[in-house]
């Protein structure tokens, strides 16, 4: 645009105006500006020199340095070896019930093993123990094999898969009925006379023991507490699945499924010792 015909005359703007003074100026760029440009392209050329950068197909340049990231993953991971040595090596030859008599072990074995219960243990039973659909809390005083340090680490050693026979084949609907009754007046401290008869008569004794407390020696549940693992919603409904369909019963497509895997090929006999100090300290153990 001609000077005489723009409306700002030595304002050294492009001549592109909109709506009658927004206007579009031709100044140089400010100097502090292209010093921080050009000293941008300098740091990114060294940094192309000394660390990768530049794609190569499925590799990449390696820079000077030889710095990558996976190097300096494993040197942060000598370190805290290094710190954990002294602990991990006193460990190594204790037992779970030593170390959980040791104060600075224990400490040790709660800190260290609660990444662990978290990447093993958490997605079944919960953040804090607590437990999860169909999963035993393990935040609470029962304990299907017992609570002792040594019976916790046998569980997580060694996993647990219980058996609760299917009924559905050898009992009526109606005694199936009575004896989840019974069951639910168990565990609300009430009287079932005829549901008391039947637990006897149809043998639920022989696992569930003759006080209807459980065996600890096979797993059985105890009866008479208020705690239910499958679904507590409807108690009534709970029980009369599980008296019909039985748990990990072979028998039974209709089962409930309740495996606790073993983790000895997953985990050190180390991370299995301090997994164990830390289930017994989260509040449950014996």
């Amino acid at each position: 645009m001609a000077d005489e015909k723009n409306p700002f005359p030595g304002e050294n703007n492009t001549g592109h105006i909109w709506d009658d003074n927004i206007r579009e100026l031709d100044n140089p760029v400010p100097r502090w500006w292209m010093v921080g440009f050009w000293a941008s392209v300098l740091w990114w050329v060294a940094y192309g020199i000394l660390y990768p950068m530049i794609p190569l197909g499925e590799d990449s340049t390696k820079g000077v340095l030889g710095w990558t990231q996976i190097g300096e993953y494993n040197d942060g991971v000598a370190e805290v070896q290094a710190v954990r040595a002294k602990f991990e090596d006193q460990i190594a030859g204790m037992t779970p019930a030593e170390i959980l008599a040791d104060d600075g072990l224990s400490g040790y074995a709660t800190a260290s093993a609660r990444v662990l219960f978290g990447d093993n243990c958490q997605a079944c039973h919960g953040a804090g123990g607590q437990g999860g659909p169909g999963y035993p809390v393990l935040a609470d005083d029962n304990w299907l094999y017992g609570g002792t340090i040594e019976a916790i680490t046998q569980t997580i050693t060694s996993g647990r898969q219980g058996i609760m026979v299917a009924h559905g084949a050898t009992l009526s609907d109606q005694e199936i009925d009575t004896l989840a009754q019974y069951t639910v007046d168990l565990s609300q401290g009430q009287a079932n006379e005829a549901g008391a008869e039947l637990y006897q008569t149809k043998g639920c004794f022989a696992c569930h023991g003759p006080d209807a407390k459980g065996l600890q020696i096979m797993g059985s549940a105890n009866l008479t507490d208020a705690i239910w693992r499958f679904n507590e919603d409807d108690k009534l409904a709970s029980a009369k699945y599980t008296i019909k369909h039985g748990v990990n019963a072979a028998n039974d497509p209709m089962t409930r499924e309740a495996v606790m895997p073993a983790f000895s090929a997953r985990l050190s006999d180390n991370d299995i010792k301090k997994l164990a100090v830390y289930v017994h300290k989260l509040g449950g153990g014996q």
